[in-house]
């Protein structure tokens, strides 16, 4: 294989699609047997729900968590010889574990069963307390912080920033009320735009408390190592684990935390990076990694012919 250093990177929530993975997993044996040992975990045939839907139930948190997870490492898992090239890795929200699967810190198996409660808790989570999310657009992290905060403090609702995806793309997320009156204060405050998210819960605030406690004994009975070649930066602290302990705490921490996306992707790009490869049914994570400052090439796979066309540039990145 190729002696580029590859830097891999899966995106989370949001990406999903109906028809996303079937051709990979009718393609490249590799990836059809995750969706089998998928089956057997779950107790339903994730690539069905997948080819044939329906929809709705695609979008709704305890499904399309198992779905991308499954997802983005069928594509990851069918470049034959990628992961002898793989230096760095992280993903966005709950897809960090996609980047613990590849990095050999967790199993397959151990992380799906994690993931498959963590939607449960969160959908739960959800419907106890209804909330919502916006990206604001235009506005830098200290002037959105400020709006979720005088929004907080006036009408005595939660909302906060959620996601830091790059320096004027920042989503906020809390109770529904909450959360359109700070988008009307950001526009007032010069915001560009303010666009409301298809979502079915506000992820990463503080309506999700109430999924914490099923989610971290999940995280509790599996086991961790740490990666000896790859290093997986977490979404928590912008930072590469060092320890076991350090995973379990800040998984934990991350369903409330924000995501410090853009801060995650300045430290991977930190690894000296030749190609940062983004495997999902979306091109979420690639346009963002594109504007990081001295970012390297940044490619996105979402299917076999992608597969196929990167398998064809490694194998001739040996003989060049």
């Amino acid at each position: 294989m190729s002696s580029l250093r590859i830097g891999v990177v899966f995106p989370g929530q949001g990406s999903q699609m109906l028809g996303m993975g079937v051709d990979v997993a009718q393609r490249f044996a590799a990836a059809a047997d995750l969706f089998e040992r998928a089956e057997k975990i779950l107790g339903y045939d994730l690539l069905a729900l997948q080819r044939e839907g329906p929809e709705d139930r695609l979008r709704e948190t305890q499904y399309s968590q198992p779905a991308i997870f499954v997802t983005n490492l069928a594509l990851a898992s069918a470049v034959r010889g990628l992961d002898r090239q793989i230096v760095a890795t992280a993903g966005h929200s709950f897809a960090e574990f996609c980047s613990l699967v590849i990095a050999g810190a967790i199993s397959f198996e151990n992380a799906l069963r994690i993931v498959d409660e963590r939607g449960k808790a969160m959908s739960e989570a959800a419907a106890a307390a209804p909330g919502g999310m916006s990206a604001i657009l235009g506005l830098d992290a200290a002037a959105v912080r400020a709006v979720t905060d005088a929004t907080q403090a006036r009408t005595g609702l939660r909302v906060s920033p959620a996601n830091f995806n790059a320096p004027a793309q920042i989503v906020i997320s809390g109770d529904l009320d909450a959360v359109l009156a700070a988008g009307e204060a950001a526009l007032a405050a010069g915001a560009k735009r303010v666009v409301p998210l298809n979502v079915s819960g506000a992820w990463h605030s503080a309506l999700m408390e109430p999924a914490v406690e099923r989610f971290q004994r999940a995280v509790d009975a599996a086991s961790f190592t740490m990666p000896e070649h790859i290093e997986v930066i977490s979404n928590v602290d912008a930072q590469p684990y060092r320890s076991t302990d350090a995973m379990r705490k800040n998984l934990v921490t991350s369903i409330v935390h924000e995501v410090r996306w853009h801060e995650t992707a300045i430290r991977l790009l930190e690894c000296k990076l030749d190609l940062v490869i983004e495997f999902g049914a979306s091109a979420v994570l690639a346009p963002m990694m594109k504007r990081v400052p001295n970012a390297p090439e940044v490619i996105a796979i979402n299917d076999a012919a992608g597969i196929e066309r990167l398998e064809a540039r490694l194998l001739s990145e040996v003989g060049a």
